[in-house]
């Protein structure tokens, strides 16, 4: 990537400036200046903006190289469309909703654009209302509301997106949401779509419990609630991931199951992930294009 980037640079810098280049600037700052839609910050900035429009158009190694460039190739965005900002003494929120952009399949951008706000909207208010009445009982409390997003993956095939939330009272709690689309089918994916039959919960199953204890046995400081650790539990074990479970796959295409805190372990284990090897799933995906 560096060396990408360098040439791009060096591109740039090395495309001929034409004699005409301030007559050119001048005649930019006047359509600029009788249609009024955007301010002109410096004219410098404009004088770069007109070099690079010249470099595409005059030096073909220059765009060629940019035509190239991976970053702008890949058309689909994840931005923040808005965002929740509290900040008190003992109130605090801070929540930032995503927005799916450049989806060729307009119904599935809005749908999940859609959920997005819905569901954060519903987070701000139910914060709003316990606010409500802690003031109105004259209760005083720490309250806190973390709730953003990550793209987990984004190449030619996939975008995974991760939503979290981290509620903070007297302890904290974070839950996670997951989404995968299919870039070029625009759809989006589920653990039941990637797989020929529901076997997949077994199999996973005892994958992730092997990890588990895999990792107990490397580390006294790890716990998880399994009945094979044969832990004396105060809560329900982990027995099975539910068909929908919270999952992603990763930049190396492979499948990565994810847990809430205090969903399979002790609170201070945070959310807890397991990458599934591709091997003892290879019989039952229904193909190898998201999973390899």
């Amino acid at each position: 990537m560096d060396k990408q980037l360098e040439k791009l640079r060096s591109d740039y810098k090395n495309v001929p400036l034409p004699n005409d280049l301030d007559e050119i600037v001048k005649n930019a700052i006047q359509r600029s200046k009788s249609r009024r839609r955007f301010p002109i910050k410096s004219v410098t900035g404009l004088t770069a903006a007109a070099v690079f429009v010249l470099s595409l158009n005059t030096s073909p190694t220059f765009a060629k190289s940019l035509s190239n460039f991976p970053v702008l190739r890949n058309v689909v965005k994840v931005l923040t469309f808005t965002e929740y900002t509290v900040n008190e003494p003992t109130y605090k929120v801070n929540i930032k909703v995503p927005s799916v952009s450049n989806l060729k399949n307009k119904d599935l951008e809005q749908s999940l654009n859609q959920k997005y706000l819905k569901e954060n909207q519903k987070l701000y208010e139910k914060f709003k209302k316990e606010i409500s009445s802690l003031e109105k009982n004259s209760t005083e409390a720490h309250l806190g509301v973390d709730s953003g997003y990550e793209v987990k993956t984004d190449n030619e095939d996939i975008l995974s997106i991760e939503r979290y939330v981290v509620n903070t009272a007297a302890s904290s709690s974070t839950t996670m949401k997951f989404d995968t689309i299919d870039k070029k089918k625009e759809i989006l994916l589920s653990l039941p779509i990637l797989f020929k039959d529901k076997s997949y919960i077994d199999i996973i199953n005892k994958n992730i419990k092997e990890q588990m204890i895999d990792q107990m046995n490397k580390d006294e400081g790890k716990i998880y609630w399994i009945p094979e650790a044969n832990l004396d539990y105060s809560i329900d074990p982990f027995v099975s991931i539910k068909e929908n479970q919270n999952f992603y796959i990763n930049k190396d295409y492979k499948l990565v199951i994810s847990f809430d805190k205090y969903e399979v372990a002790p609170g201070y284990m945070g959310v807890v992930e397991f990458i599934i090897p591709t091997n003892i799933l290879a019989n039952i995906l229904v193909g190898n294009h998201y999973i390899r």
